[in-house]
């Protein structure tokens, strides 16, 4: 596993509210954390409604990356990563610029959780600890505590990218102990159990990120040994079946972060075979074509996690 070394914060520059778009915008996505050389604390935010730059929501607790996110119309939850492994959960509240709160611990610390959500139940899947971790945990959203145990994955592996329906979460790609995966699998929110098999990704990646509608999901990006994806793939996720071809990156990169509006998936950073950027790029999910760019997070990285309050699990 890489060496989790240093910790630093960005520029206070965006602090004041006045910087703040005024009015404040209903339609937000979050990025908690990152990494260039060092891991940081920032939360970067943007308006889904709007093309242009993030701005600095505020700051995790603990700097940490490679951990899962998602939202529902009120709150941003993020959980796992590695400053670690850790099973630390914290939250923030979309409508009120601050930094995260406690909210309760994992089952089992690890890194690299994907993070899944409707508009009550969160869920975190998979992941590595001390092993490869084929655990999927929930919380519900609204009510800080400790996760709760879901099922399994159909395959232990950490790097994986998850997306969700209002009723279905969908898992895909990553590591597992003996290759790189093209697995997708999936489950029902709104109760518990195993995963299930829906199909495969075109080609076997980890670090991808994902982005959904109510209908629509996509995988975007990821990475294979040296290997960068510019690939955008979609689903429709109310069916099983293999991915399909959307269009493509910006450019060809991984290990960045994916969130959504009902309308629009976006890619903020990651890292090429040049380095880390902060390019973030934009689709509409309801067609398909090459992504356009929609501005830059506040600096270069990647391994970071991400939600929204319009994505199309909260629909």
């Amino acid at each position: 596993m890489p060496n989790y070394q240093g910790v630093w914060s960005l520029s206070t520059q965006y602090q004041n509210a006045s910087a703040w778009p005024q009015p404040f915008p209903t339609s937000i996505g979050v990025f908690f954390g990152s990494y260039v050389s060092e891991i940081n604390t920032t939360i970067n935010f943007i308006n889904l409604a709007s093309a242009g730059n993030a701005l600095s929501f505020g700051s995790l607790t603990t700097a940490k990356r490679n951990n899962g996110g998602f939202g529902s119309t009120t709150r941003g939850v993020t959980g796992g990563g590695y400053t670690g492994p850790t099973n630390v959960i914290e939250f923030i509240t979309f409508a009120t610029k601050s930094d995260t709160s406690d909210f309760g611990d994992l089952s089992v610390a690890r890194g690299y959780p994907s993070g899944s959500s409707n508009n009550t139940r969160g869920l975190f899947s998979g992941g590595y600890g001390s092993n490869f971790s084929d655990v999927i945990d929930y919380v519900t959203i609204a009510s800080e505590g400790n996760a709760t145990d879901f099922g399994n994955l159909s395959v232990a592996r950490y790097g994986s990218s998850s997306l969700a329906s209002p009723t279905r979460s969908v898992t895909g790609g990553g590591v597992d102990s003996s290759a790189r995966s093209n697995v997708m699998d999936y489950v029902t929110i709104g109760s518990t159990g195993n995963a299930s098999d829906f199909g495969d990704l075109v080609a076997a990646r980890e670090y991808s990120s994902a982005g959904a509608s109510e209908t629509r999901g996509l995988f975007m990006g990821g990475v294979a040994s040296t290997v960068y994806y510019n690939n955008i793939e979609y689903i429709t996720i109310g069916s099983t079946g293999n991915t399909t071809d959307f269009g493509d990156l910006s450019s060809a990169r991984g290990a960045g972060a994916g969130c959504s509006s009902n309308t629009i998936a976006v890619f903020a950073g990651g890292t090429t075979s040049g380095g880390y950027v902060n390019t973030i790029d934009q689709v509409t999910i309801s067609s398909t074509g090459n992504a356009t760019d929609f501005g830059d997070l506040l600096a270069a990285g990647g391994q970071m996690s991400s939600a929204s309050n319009c994505h199309g699990g909260v629909q």
